[in-house]
């Protein structure tokens, strides 16, 4: 099925959806004419962020019991959650720590982690496993955004990007996904560059383009390495939801070579081992 022929009843539930890839999504998926339902605990962000243009549901992924209402009727979930790989206040920590307690904090990933709402272990692991245990069986298909580097864990530069256990959250996230049996696309970016466009308004969202000027690379067995534009990566979740030679597979996306004037995606899907 092309992108014209979306059905407008597909209802698609973005997770993570005011961040800097998942702003682009929603946009992605509005031009396509789906409907998009965002889980998100902050409305008075989204709200402004996407206008009337979304239907927002309150929820949280450490909170199992607030996911209902935004599971209702789902066809498709792209999941874009994330927080920073190293301790900063989007970790929400319970208490803002004094100068000794970050020194602290950075010496002790262990201890950081024990302290924070919102490290990645509570958001890409635990709240994951939440998000998949809420999901309706009937789902079409779960897009997850990971990383590159998570079967890469023990050598450089991952090892330093997993020093506080981002990718080892990313993996558990990765496997309860894959464990649960619903259909799965899983895709694992390299550094994310463009963006992110967290103050745009939608109709200048649209017009985004890379500044990376490159081509678009997709590998599997985790063996790419580089850098890759938040509008690809965007790009990438929503043309994958429903092509069939994405369902079930986990692929790597990074910018490499000239781009080309259109970025086929069909051919790319097609050619994933």
């Amino acid at each position: 099925m092309t992108s014209a022929q979306v059905p407008v009843e597909n209802l698609v539930l973005v997770i993570g959806a005011t961040g800097g890839v998942g702003q682009l999504v929603v946009g992605k998926l509005l031009e396509k004419g789906f409907k998009v339902r965002i889980l998100t605990r902050n409305a008075a962000k989204a709200q402004k962020m996407f206008d009337d243009k979304t239907e927002i549901a309150i929820g949280d992924l450490h909170d199992p019991t607030s996911f209902s209402p935004a599971m209702m009727n789902i066809s498709y979930i792209i999941c874009c959650s994330g927080t920073t790989a190293f301790p900063s206040a989007r970790w929400e920590f319970e208490q803002t720590p004094n100068l000794i307690e970050w020194i602290k904090l950075l010496s002790n990933p262990e201890f950081a982690q024990t302290k924070a709402k919102n490290s990645p272990a509570k958001v890409d692991a635990e709240g994951i496993s939440n998000l998949v245990q809420a999901t309706p069986r009937n789902l079409k298909r779960f897009v997850f955004v990971s990383s590159c580097g998570v079967l890469r864990k023990d050598k450089f530069p991952y090892s330093i990007l997993n020093a506080f256990g981002v990718l080892d959250a990313k993996q558990k996230g990765e496997e309860a996904i894959i464990n649960s049996g619903l259909p799965y696309t899983i895709i694992r970016p390299g550094r994310l560059i463009d963006g992110p466009y967290t103050s745009y308004d939608l109709n200048t969202l649209l017009k985004a383009t890379t500044e990376g000027k490159l081509g678009v690379v997709l590998g599997t067995g985790d063996k790419l390495t580089g850098q890759t534009s938040r509008i690809d990566v965007a790009a990438a979740c929503v043309e994958s939801i429903q092509n069939s030679n994405c369902e079930r597979k986990v692929f790597e996306i990074v910018n490499r070579g000239a781009r080309p004037s259109v970025i086929n995606w069909e051919k790319f899907f097609s050619e994933l081992s």
